[in-house]
């Protein structure tokens, strides 16, 4: 089996969010991919199989198996549009999240996903606490997401792994307005055994409509401001948000399985 390490919503090595994807032929039993997973020890491990013309994909964290990652889906289209289909320009994906659409554009890959309909939810002391810093607006979907005072609150915010375990919401996004961006964010899956997630692509799904009802424009340059950092263009329209971004390949490696 081989499988690919791959930067995600990079422009350069060592940046966005590493992925590992494995193409295989047949699936392999539920417990071995998630062995492999917490064997990476990355944010995600996907693993994609030809259905027909289009490919089924799942994807896994050190903690399960989750329901939509963003990163891990473009880099799993890296994969094969450089490795395994590099004549083909548009991947189709089946997931637990239905149908998955990434087009290829040049050096960049579009993802169309699903947005996620966010609900105002009251700020509580628990957000505050958790997150270290005052919290302007509060929104839930499947994830969590809190809107701090600036920028530089998301920067610096010293976020406390326990306490954001215990908070509603499957993964925690904390966001501010930006400067030179329309909007900044972290990431934060406890739950999932992902301390910080370097750039979180269905967390965008989050994220964009948020801002892009705030701001009253469906179009976003999106910056993930984690330690290796990454930039996502967001376009929200009709249900669906397109997150673009491009990839590294960092290595190849075989398993000795």
């Amino acid at each position: 089996m081989k499988c690919y390490h791959v930067d995600a919503f990079a422009e350069k090595l060592f940046e966005g969010n590493p992925a590992a994807v494995c193409v295989l032929d047949e699936w392999p039993s539920d417990a071995l991919m998630q062995s492999i997973a917490v064997e990476n020890n990355l944010s995600e491990t996907a693993f994609t199989v030809r259905e027909g013309e289009r490919w089924r994909l799942r994807w896994f964290t050190p903690g399960g198996e989750i329901d939509l990652c963003g990163h891990a889906t473009l880099g799993t289209a890296f994969v094969l549009a450089n490795f395994v289909e590099p004549e083909c320009e548009r991947f189709v994906f089946d997931t637990m999240s239905g149908e998955l659409i990434v087009t290829r554009k040049d050096d960049m890959y579009e993802l169309d996903f699903p947005a996620y309909e966010m609900h105002p939810t009251e700020v509580t002391a628990a957000m505050e606490k958790a997150i270290s810093k005052p919290v302007k607006a509060a929104w839930m979907a499947r994830d969590l997401v809190c809107e701090l005072e600036s920028a530089a609150d998301v920067a610096e915010a010293e976020v406390n792994q326990a306490l954001v375990a215990e908070l509603d919401g499957l993964l925690l996004h904390i966001t501010a307005a930006g400067t030179d961006y329309d909007c900044v964010s972290r990431s934060f899956a406890p739950k999932l055994a992902v301390a910080e997630d370097p750039v979180c692509g269905s967390g965008h799904c989050h994220i964009a409509p948020v801002w892009a009802d705030r701001l009253g424009k469906s179009t976003l340059r999106a910056r993930q401001a984690s330690k290796r950092g990454g930039t996502l263009l967001c376009t929200v329209e009709n249900g669906r948000c397109k997150l673009a971004g491009g990839a590294m390949l960092y290595s190849i490696a075989e398993l000795n399985l």
